[in-house]
């Protein structure tokens, strides 16, 4: 499995897309965050507060997860080489979890530049020291539960063609819809709006996003992910046959 691990990382940053990813993914946060005058401008807040940032990467990991790992099984599947990695001595839960744990160490990777902003917050803000430290690393431990669900959506979607961006639009409107298609459907609704928005993962990321870390928000994540990683095993096992 760590074989698996190891050779998604190489394959992303074998080419200037998995830098240009990664890149654009903290340019356009840069900007909404720091320059535009956005619903996210930190500065325009007037507070040392990082909650802008954890809830505009609700939305911008709609994007960049999916064009992570749109290439898990799709590149496989258009190589010719699924066949051979099915074959070899390891289960395919394994090869699941390894090509899971590669894409989510990326997002990982792309995301530990952002903690500059903490360190700019904790020290220009005024008061200095002012920003809630405890809070901001609760919000980034609530900001991985969110990744792992994206990345599991992600995982399965590569597994249901071996065109690229037909995986990638497929993550994009999954993952859409599980992030605010539930808080939508319960505004339009009205009646047990609380009920129906508990389905989304915007209803238990926001409340994670503020530092509250609540056994149901973080078993909401848990179960979405295995869902998914576990629709990804069923899947391949049909391949097989």
């Amino acid at each position: 499995m760590k074989s698996i691990i190891l050779r998604e990382i190489k394959t992303f940053f074998g080419s200037i897309i998995g830098y240009l990813v990664i890149a654009i993914f903290l340019i356009i946060n840069g900007l909404l965050l720091w320059v535009f005058d956005s619903p996210f401008n930190i500065i325009n807040t007037g507070f040392a507060d990082l909650s802008p940032f954890f809830e505009l990467s609700g939305y911008v990991f709609i994007f960049l997860i999916p064009a992570i790992t749109m290439r898990s099984f799709s590149d496989e599947k258009r190589l010719g080489t699924l066949e051979l990695l099915l074959t070899k001595p390891i289960s395919v839960l394994q090869i699941v979890l390894g090509k899971f744990l590669g894409s989510f160490l990326l997002v990982v990777l792309a995301i530990l530049p952002t903690i500059m902003y903490v360190f700019v917050l904790q020290t220009y803000s005024l008061p200095q020291n002012s920003l809630d430290l405890g809070s901001v690393l609760g919000s980034y431990f609530g900001m991985l539960f969110l990744i792992a669900s994206y990345t599991s959506i992600g995982i399965f979607t590569s597994t249901l063609s071996e065109n690229q961006i037909v995986a990638f639009i497929i993550s994009v409107i999954l993952c859409f819809f599980f992030y605010y298609g539930f808080e939508a459907l319960a505004n339009i609704l009205g009646n047990f709006k609380q009920q129906i928005a508990a389905f989304g993962m915007e209803n238990h990321f926001i409340s994670m996003s503020r530092g509250v870390l609540d056994s149901r928000d973080i078993l909401y994540f848990v179960s979405l992910t295995a869902i998914f990683l576990s629709a990804t095993v069923y899947q391949l096992k049909k391949e097989q046959f």
